[in-house]
């Protein structure tokens, strides 16, 4: 199948799918007190971080526009599809809908172009652009392809447990009352999402318990994982990550381990030292 498959830059690609031609991603800018960025291929995860920690304010992201969607979708491809961000926690998902339409008002319905809210983020949407990637080297029709992806999302489950969630809190994700339990006492939220809006499922005294925790709801959720993929994003922590794989791994087989690192946009929210993990 000749494909492409779109991400905005919260699908957190690992460095071999940003060298692989088959994946593009539509950047997200980030705004920091006067400061804007680019989430690109330019960004300085360690810089960026420096400056949220100088910064006031909180730091604050804007989604890409239409046209730069349609632009996207002006390549060879006879077949696109675009994973974004939740569209409960961003635009993105508008803006790629818009896009197409844009597209094709001036193209026509050249080619099939399917856009999916990944109903997720970070670890998520990449764990969705692998699914596809597999279907379209396998050669399955375009439209049984958009089936087993929408049955994918279905199913997919995200947890994620941050250090903070004072950005969530701060840009409207969460309510105040989830973010006191965050700060009280050491006390860590485990988080997860249902059809991509966040949820709160359970708390534990520091980083490490909350992590443990984090793992037993996910593996005790997930049921069989021999044919599943476990993502895992972390921002600027490959310790925590690592300590997240082992349990996970000791506790369950699964098909296909990654690891990646946040880019931008999921390291805005995740903050330092925050982990994200999909499957």
């Amino acid at each position: 199948m000749n494909y492409k498959i779109i991400g905005d830059s919260c699908t957190d690609l690992t460095e071999k799918q940003k060298n692989d031609s088959h994946f593009q991603l539509i950047p997200l800018t980030l705004q920091v007190g006067d400061t804007q960025v680019i989430d690109d291929d330019t960004f300085d995860q360690k810089r960026f971080l420096e400056l949220v920690r100088a910064c006031p304010e909180c730091p604050k992201t804007a989604c890409p526009s239409p046209e730069a969607f349609k632009e996207a979708y002006e390549c060879d491809a006879d077949n696109i599809f675009v994973v974004t961000l939740s569209e409960h926690l961003s635009g993105t998902y508008g803006s790629a809908m818009v896009g197409k339409q844009l597209y094709e008002e001036e193209h026509g319905k050249d080619k099939n172009i399917f856009v999916v809210g990944s109903h997720s983020a970070s670890a998520g949407q990449l764990n969705i652009a692998l699914f596809l990637q597999e279907l379209c080297e396998q050669d399955v029709p375009f439209e049984e392809i958009v089936e087993r992806v929408m049955e994918f999302r279905l199913q997919m489950k995200t947890y994620f447990v941050l250090e903070s969630l004072d950005t969530l809190r701060k840009n409207g994700r969460l309510t105040g009352l989830q973010a006191f339990f965050a700060t009280a006492l050491n006390i860590k939220p485990v988080m997860g999402a249902t059809e991509g809006t966040i949820i709160k499922l359970d708390q534990a005294r520091g980083i490490t318990k909350a992590l443990n925790r984090m793992c037993e709801i996910a593996l005790r959720e997930a049921g069989d994982t021999a044919k599943k993929r476990l993502v895992i994003s972390h921002c600027n922590n490959p310790e925590r990550a690592k300590l997240v794989k082992d349990v996970m791994c000791r506790a369950a087989k699964f098909r296909d381990v990654i690891v990646t690192e946040t880019a931008g946009v999921s390291t805005v929210y995740a903050n330092d030292g925050g982990i994200v993990i999909a499957l």
